[in-house]
């Protein structure tokens, strides 16, 4: 799916230059360079799939409260930083356009991985290859119900820990990455990762000399909020 040099993904589009999660952070991240972004995406009880990574306003916006609570309207019409809007997972997508590939992280459960399912069904109908897709979650038995809907798309567990069984549950889900936090990698998980074809993915790493021992230790790419600096190693 990737290649087998070290990857480069950025993070909520290219969170160290621009408002995460926008139109303009992702357009940022291509443009600086970065083979993949990665973006969250929420459903809304409208049914609308939203990309943003916070359950509540507060933090990215000039709104407040919990996203979900709010019409779809009053959404669409707040500043999500610099002017910026809260995108839909289809503009976000029509924006790339098969530039770069795309990691998408399901942020919620409860009918998210039928809904993104769908969207990236209708893209790929369209002529986006599969292998553009990535669709990962710590969410895991929401990401499990994605891979019985839509087995042809790769698919990343998301771990913030180590696991007794390793690279097990990846494995489980038929996952193509293991995307891990940079708090816990372990030469034994890594190992565990690649004899069973798994790639290790570390978020998020902003230090290049972290990047540097990562790659060292064997880790085949990372999540970065500034993809300029990862690519120049």
């Amino acid at each position: 799916m990737f290649s087998s040099a070290f990857t480069v993904i950025g993070h909520r589009g290219a969170r160290g230059h621009a408002p995460e999660n926008t139109l303009l952070a992702i357009d940022t991240g291509i443009a600086l360079g970065a083979p993949w972004v990665e973006f969250d995406v929420q459903r809304h009880p409208s049914g609308a799939l939203l990309v943003f990574h916070d359950l509540t306003l507060d933090r990215t916006t000039n709104g407040h409260g919990f996203l979900a609570d709010q019409p779809l309207a009053a959404l669409r019409a707040l500043d999500a930083g610099g002017g910026q809007l809260i995108p839909t997972l289809q503009e976000v997508l029509d924006l790339v356009d098969q530039r770069v590939g795309v990691n998408i992280e399901l942020k919620s459960a409860g009918g998210t991985a039928e809904a993104v399912a769908a969207v990236i069904r209708s893209y790929v109908e369209a002529g986006w290859p599969v292998e553009k897709f990535l669709v990962s979650s710590f969410h895991l038995p929401e990401l499990w119900e994605f891979k019985q809907l839509a087995p042809e798309i790769p698919v990343g567990a998301l771990l913030c820990g180590v696991p007794l069984d390793w690279a097990g549950c990846a494995l489980e889900l038929g996952a193509a990455t293991l995307n891990l936090s940079s708090e816990f990698v372990d030469p034994r998980l890594i190992a565990d990762a690649h004899a069973h074809g798994i790639k290790v993915y570390v978020y998020t790493v902003n230090d290049p000399a972290e990047m540097r021992l990562l790659r060292q230790m064997g880790v085949d790419g990372v999540f970065t909020d500034y993809p300029d600096r990862a690519l120049a190693i």
